[in-house]
């Protein structure tokens, strides 16, 4: 088991230490219900209740917080950013795999290092790239010409069409499914023709792509995503969709083809993104959003429609099919108004 002491992890973390520098810290918890031996975090102080009844080991805390911390305390700038870095020093999360499973195939002229390690049934395709310290899970398939950087994780059942990249030390769960065919045919007189989707799908470094995410490959481009994406689980990736660095997009949303996303969005969960959209860099989309235009100015976006009672939504309902009514019947009235405003006083 991994154990860092307190001064171990303020030299690490560049925090001023107030308490015990030889206590030991090797989990994470909560405020509420970590103790000694944990590590906990105060970010917001609305919740400073729960830090003065704390039993945690530890408490990354911002300075003003310090003087209710009644345990040991590492002061930080972002006791959030501070915990993950500690979570992530501490992980028990296994491998993905574990050395070289007896049944997996891999082509001759596949690039595969010996630091890299299979689990059962992986397939590797004919001149696949493999880098340095990759762990790739059981059941995964790795086509003709795919390129992994190093340290990337992938669990298992994860399919990567030929000739995708993939950047270094991504992690990639499992069902998700990247470079396959765009949906892009055309129709002749009815019968649709398909199009064959000739690009591929590049993904920068420290990426990472949820369960079941699908990231289509480009119609004759490239589809694009930058480094440090991060998506969600159930994530739609059309095909020719680029996405620039540290973009954030939660489950279920989905990106129409031809989109481009910028740098530093982060898109809630369940939105719609029409086709061939432009978005720039430092928007915010609120979960269940529809976009049908470009954005072009950096801010917070939403349309998506708050629950009410049923009864409420049906009436809603109803004086929605009758707004175009109303606001003939407004236009009616603002032209009577503006005509009597307008006409020449009568004489008495």
């Amino acid at each position: 088991m991994t154990a860092f002491t307190l001064a171990e992890l303020a030299e690490r973390l560049g925090a001023q230490l107030h308490g015990d520098a030889t206590a030991l810290i090797s989990a994470v918890g909560t405020l509420e219900e970590a103790t000694s031996g944990q590590v906990s975090f105060l970010s917001n102080s609305k919740y400073r209740k729960f830090l003065q009844a704390t039993t945690a080991g530890a408490v990354l805390i911002k300075e003003e917080d310090l003087e209710f911390c009644p345990v040991n305390a590492l002061v930080v700038k972002d006791p959030y950013v501070a915990f993950a870095r500690i979570a992530q020093w501490l992980d028990s999360t296994p491998a993905a795999a574990y050395g070289r499973a007896a049944n997996i195939q891999i082509d001759p002229t596949a690039i595969v290092p010996d630091s890299v390690q299979l689990g059962a049934n992986v397939v590797i395709a004919a001149g696949a790239v493999i880098g340095e310290d990759v762990q790739i899970g059981a059941g995964c398939f790795i086509g003709e010409g795919a390129v992994i950087g190093a340290g990337c994780k992938i669990w298992p059942n994860v399919t990567l069409y030929h000739r995708v990249q993939l950047g270094k030390n991504c992690l990639v769960h499992s069902g998700a499914v990247i470079g396959a065919d765009g949906f892009g045919f055309a129709n002749e007189r009815g019968r649709w023709v398909k199009i064959p989707q000739t690009g591929t799908v590049m993904i920068g470094d420290d990426c990472e792509i949820g369960a079941n995410t699908t990231i289509d490959r480009g119609a004759l481009e490239n589809t694009l995503i930058g480094n440090n994406v991060i998506l969600d689980n159930q994530v739609q990736i059309a095909h020719n969709v680029q996405i620039g660095d540290h973009t954030a997009i939660a489950g279920c949303t989905v990106v129409a083809g031809s989109t481009k996303i910028g740098r530093y969005c982060i898109i809630g969960g369940a939105c719609a993104i029409n086709g061939h959209m432009d978005i720039c860099d430092g928007v915010q989309i609120t979960g269940m959003s529809m976009i049908i235009k470009s954005i072009t100015e950096k801010g917070i976006y939403s349309s998506g429609t708050p629950a009410s009672s049923n009864l409420e939504w049906r009436k809603n309902s109803v004086r929605f099919r009758q707004l175009d009514q109303m606001y003939q019947k407004l236009r009616e009235l603002e032209q009577q108004v503006q005509r009597l405003s307008s006409a020449p006083p009568q004489d008495e």
